[in-house]
């Protein structure tokens, strides 16, 4: 989609990767803090997923009512109003001075930045070309891998040297940062104005959700997020209380995992470019499956903590540089935002429900451990076997719309002909 200022996809990718690095470490932060905040506040561990499922849940409902008016907007200055935002809650969060509080920080911070993820999402998907857009995306997620190799450890060494309420001081300050670098740098991004103007009327939310192929995706997306969130929310409980892995040492496995999963993003990208998304996420399937199971159903004493990072951050790189490149050429440019902002409002309503689900099936033992953790491990494994059948079938279905429209073309000059899509990128 052409931009009104010229400037590099690689600099477009950077600066989204640099308000995805905020975005996500204000979410990823606060369940390793977890038993931080829980001493501080006098939360119950079995409670420390309600925290992170407030976050989600307001996300959701963010997610629906952006639905309804993000693609009325230039994409940049709808992601510094939400970074903003997103700012303001991190902060209110180190202010907190009980689980009420904290929970209204983390519905504030979900409210701001569940449509900052859609936004940033769209503009990507808006900028570069479907041809190379795995590997901006898998870019862009490399964020979540720096989170973990230097925020969530950051953040640690923060809480235990500051107290728990230093890291969301801290990274408020980053985030403000990020506003001011995306507000000065990225350039102003309407094209999608024109194209819903050249095409004579907007496409509703019902008839958006009318679409097969949309109605899929959306499916995908919630296995995807309850798979993943029925079991994140309590990792850091679980290693600290019922494998005895140090509070000191916690940083060590998200850092050595971080640094893997940037490795797998940097590599999975440009693979669901040349094989397809359904391999690539099948494979990440497959290793998740034995991963889950060997960390919190059979844990062997052979295993390093370190290691099952490791294997828990390669596989689930694998499977959600897939499932995010394929989601990306589902909708048209036109409604790109809608359809990222209804499918963000559906990943946090899923993630949410995980996290509250896992919440309703652990419990605290009496020797302090943390009861339930198989029966949490079996229902994610659950729903990950289900991702490859779902992502298979969308990924024919975009296949077959993208081949029927390359058929529509002038027989003379090869150019696209009056059924195609306006727009540099026609397959969305």
């Amino acid at each position: 989609m052409p931009i009104e200022r010229q400037v590099s996809e690689r600099a477009v990718v950077f600066l989204i990767g640099a308000v995805q690095f905020v975005n996500i470490l204000d979410f990823v932060m606060v369940l390793p803090l977890g038993p931080d905040f829980g001493k501080g506040l006098g939360i119950a561990s079995s409670h420390i997923g309600t925290v992170g499922g407030a976050y989600t849940a307001a996300a959701s409902v963010a997610g629906l009512a952006g639905g309804y008016f993000l693609d009325r907007f230039d994409r940049r200055k709808a992601l510094a109003v939400c970074m903003l935002g997103l700012v303001v809650a991190t902060a209110a969060g180190g202010l907190a001075v009980g689980l009420s509080s904290l929970l209204l920080a983390r519905v504030a911070a979900g409210l701001f930045g569940g449509p900052a993820t859609s936004l940033s999402l769209s503009i990507i998907a808006d900028v570069i070309p479907k041809e190379r857009r795995g590997r901006a995306l898998g870019a862009v997620m490399g964020a979540f891998s720096v989170a973990s190799v230097v925020g969530v450890p950051m953040a640690l060494k923060l809480a235990e040297h500051g107290g728990w309420r230093l890291p969301f001081f801290v990274v408020a300050v980053l985030g403000l940062l990020v506003v001011l670098g995306a507000i000065f740098f990225l350039p102003p991004i309407r094209g999608h104005l024109t194209e819903g103007r050249e095409a004579g009327r907007t496409v509703g939310v019902l008839e958006l959700l009318a679409r097969p192929e949309v109605r899929l995706s959306y499916v995908m997306t919630a296995v995807v997020m309850m798979a993943s969130f029925v079991l994140i929310p309590n990792i850091s409980a679980y290693l600290q209380q019922n494998l005895g892995y140090p509070r000191d040492l916690l940083w060590l496995p998200y850092f050595i995992g971080g640094i893997m999963s940037f490795i797998t993003l940097r590599v999975a990208g440009p693979l669901v470019d040349k094989l397809g998304a359904f391999k690539v996420a099948a494979g990440g399937a497959v290793l998740l499956l034995g991963t889950t199971y060997l960390g919190f159903v059979s844990h062997p004493h052979w295993l390093p903590i370190p290691l099952l990072f490791v294997l828990m951050m390669t596989s689930m790189g694998m499977r959600n540089v897939a499932y995010n490149t394929l989601t990306s050429r589902v909708p048209d440019s036109s409604v790109r935002a809608r359809f990222m902002s209804l499918q963000s409002a559906i990943q946090h309503l899923a993630a949410a429900l995980g996290a509250f689900l896992s919440s309703r099936l652990l419990t605290d033992l009496p020797d302090g451990t943390l009861g339930g953790m198989e029966q949490v491990a079996w229902v994610s494994m659950g729903m990950t076997v289900l991702l490859p059948v779902v992502l298979w079938s969308l990924e024919r279905q975009v296949l077959e719309r993208e081949q029927a429209r390359a058929l529509v073309v002038s027989p003379e000059a090869g150019l696209p002909g009056p059924l195609a899509t306006t727009g540099s990128d026609p397959h969305g």
